[in-house]
């Protein structure tokens, strides 16, 4: 049974419709992953489902008492707003339920009170907050709750919007790109919860893994029509290969036919006849028809470098540190020709400082970086990608460079050049303001491309890009004859397009010479031997523990024992007392309320301390 449906979603904006007729339903615990080129309307179709916006025609329904909750691409916050107070910005219905509580007891409602505590102590929401930071701490940010939202980071921000999302645990979720900004320790974290959460899923995504690991269904979102694929992304590959496959030979049978008729149009007045008009829109329509063929068709090309010189780059000990924190010292690497290098670490190693160090932005605070003489870097920085400028496209992409030279030996004007990468040339006339997020991060993709270098140099590449993006950016870093590095939190893509690794972590920046699944293995294994390791120390060379209470901690067990007794009692007689209204024998209904907080809260303290005492005295 659908837990939530969509039916004939519609929805247009600035003139344009981004989807029609939209029909899928989400059963409970399903994950559904949402795939479409950028700009294709896929964020703009979760507000719709969401309800922060409105559809043209449909309607979207959910079960009865189901909760549903949206984390978007940007996290918005209120001014001022800290981590704690960011938790209880959120729309959904628990969060609304605990302000709802906490006006009521301002407010002294006695009746309405009593009806919100009982929802409260049902549904166990006065644990809310301890679960939303403790979520924050396990994606690696132990961080003060009193901090404000906005001196935290771009991925810090993003780190706390999911923590709450999932603090929350509604019965269906929406993901934007939930593993933009986040690190690959992060991403595992949320893939893990994903697939052990019975909860339902919508999810948009560009992280091939998670789309292969955790969905069971795909909404391909094509040409402004859904297409629901069950399975795992794979089975949706192996479709879309033999759909593709099954296009390229219709397009021979249309080339074929259209050769025909064009020669037909070419013998001149004579051989018309009182059927030429539909005998000419039929012509119109295979072309048409043809250039749709075409749109599908992979991309496969690569851009010819510079000439490169027997030295690329070499750094010798550098070392960067900020605030008097140190990310790293002591790397020394001499970077060569056909050479594809990864970067990994968690956020906040230094993997973008290291970047603008190696391309000249930024100096390291000792160490020499040496660059050849001609060595020109195509560098995808994280600062020049949201493009913001009334200028066309096209008049943009010429001032990097009016023509590119392919791997195969075709030069390629800057239109043509934009056109294998999906801007097709009745786009390019457009402002860049007027693309979308995605496109515009493409847009400036391609321009670092369209330099011509030698050095390829790229930063979070894969964030918010489509999938055919992705997929032609892959083709041409494996065909690129120069030298090329990447960080990217993108496993997959690492996978698919580096063969060696610099992994930061701990200050040392190392080298492994292998791919990210071969490092993750290693690791993986290295951690399960260390534990092996320690199961298999001798009795003997363990510390020893001394069993047993001493005198004072006995006397402290027993003074825990009498104040549990006591605020056990107190809490009973609290909660006796919400169901009474008027009573004011313990005090106002706030004093009451405050009491209860606070004896809640000592008696989860002390019985903590009460259980390692009982534990150690059981020896």
């Amino acid at each position: 049974m659908n837990i939530l449906s969509i039916e004939n979603l519609e929805k247009t904006l600035k003139d344009e419709p981004l989807f029609e007729g939209a029909t899928l339903g989400l059963e409970d615990g399903e994950k559904a992953g949402i795939v479409g080129r950028n700009g294709a309307g896929k964020s703009t179709f979760l507000k719709t489902v969401m309800g922060n916006l409105t559809p043209d025609e449909g309607k979207v329904s959910q079960r009865a008492g189901t909760d549903m909750a949206y984390l978007e691409q940007a996290v918005s916050f209120s001014g001022g707003a800290t981590v704690r107070s960011y938790l209880y910005e959120s729309s959904a219905r628990k969060i609304q339920t605990l302000l709802s509580y906490r006006k009521a007891l301002d407010e002294e409602d006695e009746r309405k009170y009593q009806h919100l505590y009982e929802m409260i102590e049902k549904e166990g929401l006065w644990d809310i907050e301890h679960e939303y930071l403790a979520i924050l701490e396990s994606l690696g940010e132990k961080i003060d709750p009193d901090r404000t939202m906005a001196s935290l980071s771009g991925g810090q921000q993003k780190k706390a919007a999911i923590a709450r999302i999932l603090a929350i645990d509604p019965d269906i979720l929406l993901l934007d790109e939930p593993t933009n900004h986040l690190d690959i320790r992060s991403i595992e974290y949320i893939e893990t919860w994903i697939k052990s959460s019975s909860k339902a899923v919508i999810i948009v995504t560009h992280d091939r893994h998670i789309l292969n690991e955790c969905c069971t269904t795909i909404w391909e979102l094509d040409r402004k029509r859904f297409y629901r694929h069950p399975g795992s992304f794979t089975s949706y590959l192996e479709r879309r290969e033999e759909r593709l496959r099954m296009a390229e030979k219709e397009m021979a049978r249309i080339e074929t036919i259209l050769r025909r008729e064009r020669e037909w149009l070419m013998r001149g007045p004579k051989a018309r006849t009182g059927k030429d008009k539909n005998r000419k829109e039929r012509i119109e329509e295979m072309e048409g028809q043809l250039g749709k063929v075409r749109e599908d068709r992979q991309r496969s090309f690569s851009s010819l470098d510079r000439r490169m010189g027997k030295k690329v780059l070499d750094v010798e000990s550098i070392s960067k540190g900020y605030d008097g924190t140190e990310l790293f010292s002591g790397f020394t690497f001499s970077f060569q020709k056909g050479q594809r290098i990864g970067v990994i670490g968690d956020n906040g190693t230094g993997k973008s400082t290291l970047l603008d160090i190696l391309t000249g932005r930024i100096e390291p605070d000792s160490g020499t970086v040496d660059k050849g003489v001609n060595t020109f870097f195509g560098y995808y920085d994280q600062l020049g990608r949201n493009l913001v400028s009334e200028k066309p496209m096209i008049e943009y992409a010429e001032d990097i460079g009016k023509r590119v030279m392919l791997s195969d030996g075709e030069d390629v004007s800057a239109s043509r050049f934009l056109e294998l990468f999906g801007f097709p040339v009745s786009m390019q006339r457009l402002p860049i303001s007027t693309l979308s997020g995605g496109e515009r991060r493409r847009l400036y993709l391609i321009t670092r491309l369209l330099s011509n270098p030698n050095f390829l140099v790229l930063d979070e590449p894969t964030n918010d890009l489509d999938l055919e993006t992705m997929e032609n950016l892959e083709s041409y870093i494996l065909s690129f004859p120069g030298t090329v590095l990447i960080s990217s939190h993108d496993r997959t893509f690492l996978d698919l397009t580096v063969d060696m690794l610099l992994v930061i972590e701990g200050r040392r920046i190392t080298l492994f010479p292998g791919s990210y699944s071969e490092w993750k293995e290693r690791r993986d294994s290295s951690r399960a031997e260390a534990k092996e390791t320690e199961k298999a120390q001798p009795e003997e060379r363990r510390p020893r523990e001394r069993k047993g209470l001493s005198y004072k901690e006995k006397k402290e067990k027993e003074g825990i024992e009498a104040r549990m007794e006591e605020l056990e009692a107190l809490i009973q007689d609290l909660e006796a007392s919400f169901s009474t209204p008027g009573d004011t024998e313990l005090g106002t209904l706030r004093e009451r309320t405050d009491r209860y907080g606070a004896a809640k809260a000592e008696l989860e303290g002390i019985s903590e301390r009460w259980l390692e005492l009982a534990e150690k005295e059981e020896g």
